[in-house]
């Protein structure tokens, strides 16, 4: 798949707001932060500084959510990561409890900015994880107890075989744990309105302003093609689209594939019939399918994570099989949109926040495996309170995990991770 400088031409592109043009960067400018990464984490660690008094440049090498921001399946969950139990030997019993704790208020962080700055992205609360066996049913019951004991204040629901029906219109699940404290938008609505609000507060934006070379020091110089960045501290937001800009962030973050179809617009009855209570849902495969609708009725259906560095020819004669799985009563339905792009992985799949340790001036986060929506939000949290000082506790404990490498550099990461995938699915039939 060939990506221009645009938008993918996605259901999202298609739908969204009017999108101002920022200008190029030319010229010398100088700033407290640089920022580069025009995404959810870039974006939102500019809201973060600014609010604090620092003056702040953010350098996007395309558009305002471009990447994965502006093309995911847009559900905003709770959770910061997989398996945070095994931190326990690094964190100990309170530091992973306060990473739970931080990825429900991820959540909430969102829902704050959107709520006080009126952003339109037609934000929709209700979220369902799905069961295909018993077994997972059963994980759900632990999950309730594991966020009554974190103090999670929204309404969670089993819901049994019997009336699974009432959330999704498939026959293919035994039930479902309902959460009404989280729920899906329209992603890139949300990154042009959290933009918007950026320049209000006085971030500079600049796009088409890729970086060429960064010159790192007690200041920073940042470069592109006609200008250049000189500030104090660089926060680097590149996630899955690093381009080699530093190759020990590089080597520490898999770009994967994800793929996503819009079908044509289905009338609200027909919709509410495949999603009765308009939840985003998961199932809980390794190679999961995530589906919701969208404001104007259509079914949004993704998954597909590629590790093999290649897209599939065919996007929707890839996912409309899946599609037709779970919902075969959608049998001749047009799909009017398909696209994707990549998320950022890493190795032990937890979300890495920190800064370089030869280069203390130099934060970063990055490979969200999933989670990005809400997690990018409380990355800008907590980079704000770290660069300013107000508080480093929380970011010095994201900070202590270790990230390993991917071994092999970046023509073998794919096909060691897309081995170690195979191996996760292989151990879930079991």
């Amino acid at each position: 798949m060939i990506h221009s400088a645009e938008h993918a031409a996605s259901y999202y592109a298609a739908s969204s707001a009017p999108q101002p043009r920022h200008p190029s960067l030319e010229g010398e400018q100088r700033a407290d932060v640089c920022i580069v990464g025009g995404g959810y984490s870039g974006l939102n660690t500019a809201i973060e500084l600014a609010e604090r008094g620092f003056s702040v440049i953010l350098l996007e090498a395309r558009c305002i959510g471009w990447g994965a921001s502006g093309r995911n399946g847009g559900q905003l969950i709770r959770g910061v990561g997989h398996d945070v139990e095994q931190f326990l030997p690094v964190l100990g019993e309170d530091g992973v409890r306060s990473l739970k704790r931080m990825g429900l208020e991820a959540v909430q962080i969102a829902r704050q900015r959107i709520e006080r700055h009126a952003i339109a992205c037609d934000l929709s609360w209700g979220y369902a994880d799905l069961a295909y066996k018993p077994s997972e049913l059963e994980g759900f019951a632990k999950e309730i107890e594991t966020l009554r004991g974190l103090g999670y204040e929204h309404d969670l629901q089993i819901v049994p075989q019997a009336q699974v029906r009432s959330v999704v219109g498939s026959q293919r699940f035994v039930g479902a744990l309902v959460d009404r404290g989280s729920g899906h938008l329209h992603p890139l609505n949300l990154a042009l309105g959290e933009a918007d609000v950026a320049v209000r507060l006085g971030v500079k934006l600049y796009e088409r302003s890729a970086v060429t070379r960064i010159d790192y020091g007690a200041q920073v110089a940042v470069h592109t093609a006609h200008g250049r960045v000189r500030a104090n501290t660089l926060v680097l937001c590149t996630n899955a689209y690093h381009n080699d800009l530093n190759a020990e962030l590089g080597g520490k973050v898999l770009p994967a594939g994800s793929y996503i179809i819009a079908t044509e617009p289905l009338g609200k009855a027909r919709a509410r019939e495949l999603l009765p209570q308009n939840m985003a849902v998961c199932d809980q495969r390794v190679a999961l399918d995530y589906f919701r609708l969208s404001a104007d009725h259509r079914l949004l259906f993704g998954g597909a994570c590629h590790y093999s560095g290649r897209d599939p020819k065919d996007i929707a004669g890839y996912m409309a099989p899946k599609m037709l799985k779970v919902f075969p009563q959608l049998a001749g339905v047009r799909i009017d949109y398909q696209w994707g792009g990549m998320i950022g992985i890493g190795a032990n799949r937890l979300p890495q926040i920190g800064r370089l340790p030869e280069q203390r001036n130099v934060y970063y986060a990055q490979a969200y495996a999933g989670h990005g929506l809400n997690v990018t939000h409380l990355a800008g949290r907590l980079l704000g309170e770290a660069i300013s000082g107000q508080q480093t506790g929380r970011f010095d404990l994201f900070a202590k995990v270790p990230h390993p490498t991917f071994p092999g550099g970046r023509h073998l990461r794919s096909p060691l991770l897309a081995l170690g995938m195979l191996w996760y699915r292989l151990k879930a039939l079991l």
